[in-house]
């Protein structure tokens, strides 16, 4: 399992950006194969974490025409900078186990 970490700095969200995130969200989970997404924001820092089963999932997903957009946008209108670090998960575990 890998997991996508998106850290962003925001410079100015609009009602399009939470629009557009809603979809990105719905895509990745419904048509790439994403396993989970979570997003906070603390002030004007935003953390993304997204958990992908393999590499060729998250290439296709960065690849979307529709995720093309999205980035574009963010580096536009959205975000004052950002950086993405993909990991591969190695080991797993609950508490409590389920």
């Amino acid at each position: 399992m890998y997991v996508v970490i998106f850290r962003a700095k925001v410079m100015s969200l609009d009602d399009e950006y939470f629009r557009v995130a809603s979809r990105m969200r719905e895509l990745a989970l419904a048509e790439f194969g994403c396993l989970e997404f979570h997003a906070v924001s603390e002030g004007d820092n935003e953390v993304a974490l997204s958990y992908w089963p393999d590499e060729a999932a998250i290439k296709a997903w960065k690849a979307h025409p529709e995720h093309l957009l999205a980035q574009k946008a963010g580096r536009e209108r959205w975000y004052a900078s950002y950086s993405v670090q993909v990991a591969c998960i190695t080991r797993d575990y609950q508490v409590p186990a389920s």
